[in-house]
């Protein structure tokens, strides 16, 4: 969590406003990787 985010689990489990900031930059990053393996098998399978 450290690392990836740069706030402890700590921070992350007390404060609904990091926690969602947080979320919403995975679900962000998810969709765009989602869209990239999409692109891909859309060339692969032409």
């Amino acid at each position: 969590m450290q690392q990836s985010h740069g706030i402890g689990y700590r921070e992350y489990s007390q404060r609904l406003d990091k926690r969602m900031q947080i979320e919403r930059k995975r679900e962000q990053s998810y969709k765009k990787s989602r869209q990239m393996v999409a692109e891909i098998d859309h060339l692969l399978h032409r």
